[in-house]
């Protein structure tokens, strides 16, 4: 796939929106213009976003669409070839983007979720405004906010079938919706109380104020140190744990197999030392947008209070894998994730090759969510497996090795953003990191096992704390993008356990071995139910869960 094409680059939305802003016009419309061209495409043309969008999960297509032994999208999640599979797809979604008349050139931006801006206010206005302006005046409805389902897609492989339909089936004229809306429409009891849970927010004004405050919650999420006698400290001191310092940490994962995905690097961290770091993938912080966008609140007073959803029924497409590739603000949240994958290799000098560790966990075609079609079940993954349903001009796969090297095998490269240097001052090595020893800090970790999926429906949160003279604190959070019904699938059936690692080292070595502090878990997700829209966001019990310190 090598070229020798110019090298274009993807910018970051907001340097385009402030461009617009000042007066350069040009690029935000031309933006525009090609994703209202590829929505307003016949849903059978394989350039509409209909179909592209439509790659990740419904409506499901080949092997997946009524065998259960399949994960019903094309997408890869859990395993090695998640940065690789999303890495083509955003080039296929470029591909159509530019296959629009006078948009040959539109390149996709990425959202720079980790940037000052936001931090402090969430997502660039551009892929939240009702409406988009042309520099002659031309009013148009933003492109970038939603999709109109052209047709009805059926929720065909899950086993919710109840009220007769499945709970994320979508009929036609359906239209994609964030947090805190709710996008619950399978059938007509379903509608009915999405229809009186969204009126909560009868603009879109006050929906967007809802949804950006939930994204600088997870961007920002702390927590602070905990003093003997259970009363957080009075100094200012605080430790990030949220989705910025996530991307940040990730940064630091020591080989390509344990970055690119949760399966791998739990299972790297489940046989680290006691006092070594936890490695953080790529993928935690893909899936924290995911639920932030998509239906998972966190409300948090630093350190002590935790609450996923008090908005009860929000229920938004980015929150459920089914249907997120269907909202436009996938695209550009998976464009900075790509970047954020590109980053990597520049620091790690993995510009030219990426190894996956043979038979390791998260390389098996069935791990987590199981093949996708075109890939056989039960099978080892590695840098030769096929990323279909993407091909060449003669039929032929594309693979991970196809997708290395962005600038040289790709024709694009990535503006400077946030976390980006130019110049790395080190590149890690392959050895076990240790936490800082001293006499204030903890080298222990929090290790939360046995949270089981089948007691939940969907996406859920693991959250942790420590309980110090019965003053319950936050130790942090770790969120899990899932289906809604994995009773529709034969291959989640048998990975159900999920756990969670929690660095300690912001507290005392004092209050990690006092026997007096508890530490729990709780999972937080939607129950699995048959009474349509009561699906929220609450404590699931989980009898297996277990924590214990390394």
């Amino acid at each position: 796939m090598t070229t020798t094409n110019p090298t274009r680059v993807r910018k970051s939305i907001l340097e385009i929106q402030r461009d617009y802003e000042n007066g350069n016009t040009t690029e935000l419309e031309n933006l525009m213009t090609a994703w209202a061209g590829i929505k307003a495409l016949d849903p059978s043309d394989l350039n509409s976003f209909f179909v592209i969008g439509g790659y990740h999960g419904e409506p499901f297509r080949g092997a997946g669409y009524g065998n259960s032994q399949w994960w019903g999208g094309w997408c890869n999640h859990g395993n090695v070839l998640f940065p690789t599979w999303h890495r083509m797809y955003l080039v296929r979604l470029e591909q159509a983007l530019q296959s629009i008349s006078g948009c040959e050139n539109v390149m996709l931006p990425y959202w720079d979720e980790t940037d000052e801006y936001s931090l402090k206010y969430g997502t660039p206005s551009c892929l939240t405004d009702d409406t988009f302006t042309y520099a002659d005046g031309t009013v148009i409805k933003n492109p970038l906010v939603s999709f109109t389902f052209p047709v009805t897609i059926t929720d065909n492989v899950s086993s919710d079938q109840s009220n007769g339909g499945g709970l994320y089936t979508k009929t036609v004229g359906y239209t994609t919706v964030r947090y805190p809306y709710s996008g619950l429409v399978g059938n007509p009891e379903d509608q009915k109380q999405t229809a009186i849970h969204n009126a909560q927010w009868p603009t879109s004004a006050e929906g967007n104020k809802v949804l950006n405050q939930n994204i600088v919650n997870w961007l920002n999420l702390s927590v602070v140190p905990i003093a003997p006698d259970g009363v957080n400290h009075t100094h200012p001191t605080t430790f990030p744990a949220g989705i910025y310092q996530a991307y940040k940490d990730c940064l630091n994962a020591p080989n390509y197999t344990v970055f690119s995905n949760t399966t791998s690097s739990q299972a790297y961290n489940d046989l680290l030392p006691s006092g070594a770091v936890p490695v953080m993938p790529l993928e935690q912080p893909h899936n924290d947008i995911h639920l932030a966008v998509g239906g998972a609140d966190i409300t948090t007073v630093p350190g002590q209070n935790f609450d996923a959803s008090p908005i009860v029924g929000a229920n938004g497409d980015m929150g459920e894998n089914d249907t997120a590739g269907l909202d436009p603000i996938f695209f550009f949240h998976h464009c900075n994730v790509d970047r954020m994958f590109w980053v990597w290799q520049k620091k790690t000098g993995n510009l030219d090759t990426l190894e996956v560790i043979p038979e390791y966990p998260g390389t098996n075609s069935v791990d987590s969510q199981g093949p996708t079609p075109g890939v056989s079940g039960n099978v080892w993954l590695s840098m030769d497996s096929p990323l279909m349903p993407f091909t060449d001009a003669n039929g032929n796969p594309y693979n991970s090795t196809h997708v290395v090297n962005i600038e040289k095998q790709l024709n694009y490269t990535y503006s400077i953003g946030s976390l980006d240097q130019l110049f790395w001052p080190e590149t890690p090595t392959n050895e076990v990191q240790l936490m800082k020893s001293s006499d204030t800090n903890s080298t222990k970790t929090l290790i939360v096992s046995g949270a089981n999926k089948a007691a939940i429906s969907g996406s859920f949160i693991i959250a942790a704390h420590a309980t110090v003279n019965g003053e319950k604190h936050l130790v942090g959070v770790k969120s899990v993008l899932s289906r809604n019904a994995i009773q529709g699938c034969a291959n989640c059936q048998t990975h159900l356990g999920v756990k969670a690692h929690f660095s300690l080292n912001y507290l005392s070595p004092e209050i990690v071995a006092n026997e007096a502090v508890e530490f729990t878990a709780e999972v937080i997700g939607h129950r699995p139910s048959n009474a349509g829209n009561t699906l929220k966001m609450d404590t699931v019990p989980n009898k297996s869960l277990k924590t214990s310190i390394r």
